[in-house]
């Protein structure tokens, strides 16, 4: 067991929560504890959706006073992991241009109407391998363009900026830059094609770097702390899925992983992307990964179902998720199954309407739209994302050509063990189950793997993943 291993801090960002946490040591075993955490939601500003930036800042930093407080000696590093695809644009002073708008928010319907006239989706998908979505960083900087906004001014994605913000220089982590879509899946590096066709100044863009990289040390206030004094900067897989991926401690090449939470990310990882017309139009997609790798994985509705279930049958009513599990348990399996991936149960609200109208179209009795019928929707969701999962994994492995025998669950859906147990049965995989705050632990392994030279190495973070969560091989 390693002895004298410095503490650290994984920022995690999240479009609803943002989190804080410590990693120290005793004895030699790790402690991660949840120091600070704080809501966040975009805004309504002007008739656009933008992120609360400044005050997203101020309570990093009251997290990372409070980590100092709790530390036990100095902090040796600081890595920020979040969501994807929204970015900071910055003035000639370096600092925010504005709020940054949301991911969600429709400016760039024109934005996507106007790059189709330059580029077909198909050929964005063959240049770069990642499916274009129109919240996809590139049609945000095409929406920026169509505004006004000088397509000159430097940007940076969001997890990226808090490190800049903290001390660290201008860059764009690997895993990150491949969800803008933007990257060359051949070279990994931006693509100067699509830059080109979509009108795009690559110069505006920051420096690509690998996973791991230390990118200075901190600065500013949050140095005056004798905790921070030395503390580096360091850029692990700023993209809280790739994170999450980075936290299973897995070895071989017989695994898949299931990142489940509001969406499920079902994939294997590879050492190459899959960028052919019959993974487009599987509607697989290949971001970046650590250790070099990258992530070719298929987004599935996930607990968003339940979630929006609950919100229109019982608003007044809280039902335990283990006491609805329990009683979605107890019932007989569905008949039918649900089409998960229905475009329309991607929508907001009314969900246990949208999924009734579905069964009425394909000729089937609609469930009792009320909160006592909730474990009759909780075990029909159940069922049919399981199912939905098998499907996904098959395909997987056709595409990539591997035997698999193990699946990886991480994320808040891990711990739901009636949904596991449906989908080892639904595939014939070997479950393990890995933890909630997966991205988290991937942050640490990442941070202590590029404190010790081995950034790039599957094995060593699988080594410190492992230490971290306690999970070892089937």
């Amino acid at each position: 067991m390693p002895e004298n291993l410095p503490s650290m801090v994984a920022i995690d960002l999240g479009a609803e929560s943002c989190r804080v946490s410590l990693l120290c040591w005793k004895d030699g075993r790790p402690q991660i504890n949840l120091v600070h955490r704080f809501r966040n939601a975009p805004v309504e500003q002007g008739g656009s959706l933008r992120w609360e930036l400044s005050r997203i800042c101020a309570e990093v930093e009251r997290g990372l006073r409070f980590c100092a407080e709790e530390a036990q000696g100095p902090i040796a590093s600081i890595g920020v992991d979040g969501w994807a695809v929204d970015y900071v644009r910055l003035d000639q002073e370096s600092r925010p241009w504005s709020e940054p708008y949301c991911y969600r928010d429709t400016r760039t319907e024109a934005a996507e109407a106007a790059v189709r006239r330059q580029i077909t989706p198909e050929e964005l998908f063959l240049i770069g391998g990642a499916q274009p979505l129109r919240l996809n960083t590139l049609f945000q900087l095409v929406a920026d363009k169509l505004a006004g906004l000088p397509d000159s001014a430097p940007w940076v994605n969001l997890p990226e900026y808090l490190l800049m913000y903290l001390g660290g220089k201008r860059v764009s982590e690997f895993t990150n830059a491949t969800h803008t879509g933007l990257v060359d899946a051949k070279t990994r590096s931006w693509s100067r094609e699509i830059f080109s066709r979509c009108g795009l100044d690559l110069n505006s863009a920051p420096e690509l770097v690998p996973t791991g990289s230390i990118l200075g040390e901190v600065k500013g206030e949050i140095s005056s702390l004798a905790a921070f004094r030395r503390a580096k900067l360091v850029a692990p897989c700023c993209h809280d899925t790739a994170s999450a991926v980075a936290g299973i401690p897995l070895h071989g090449d017989d695994w898949a992983y299931i990142s489940s939470g509001t969406w499920s990310l079902v994939g294997v990882l590879l050492d190459r992307s899959i960028a052919t017309r019959e993974a487009f139009h599987a509607g697989f997609t290949n971001l970046g990964a650590a250790g070099e790798q990258i992530c070719f994985h298929k987004n599935v509705n996930g607990m968003w179902l339940l979630r929006q279930c609950m919100a229109q049958l019982c608003p007044e009513q809280e039902w335990p998720m283990a006491d609805l599990i329990a009683a979605a348990e107890r019932l007989p399996a569905p008949q039918e199954l649900l089409e998960v991936d229905d475009p329309d149960l991607l929508l907001h609200g009314k969900m246990a309407s949208r999924i009734n109208a579905q069964r009425r179209r394909r000729g089937l009795a609609p469930l009792e739209e009320s909160a006592s019928a909730m474990p009759e929707f909780a075990s029909l969701i159940f069922h049919s994302l399981a199912a939905r999962y098998a499907e996904v994994l098959r395909n997987a492995a056709e595409f990539s050509g591997k035997k698999l025998h193990r699946l990886a669950v991480v994320g808040g859906g891990s711990q739901n063990q009636f949904l596991n147990r449906l989908t080892s049965q639904a595939t014939g995989l070997d479950l393990v189950c890995g933890v909630a705050e997966s991205s988290t632990v991937g942050n640490f392994a990442v941070q202590i793997a590029a404190l010790e030279g081995a950034a790039q190495s599957r094995e060593r973070l699988a080594y410190w993943s492992g230490l971290l969560t306690g999970m070892r091989e089937c």
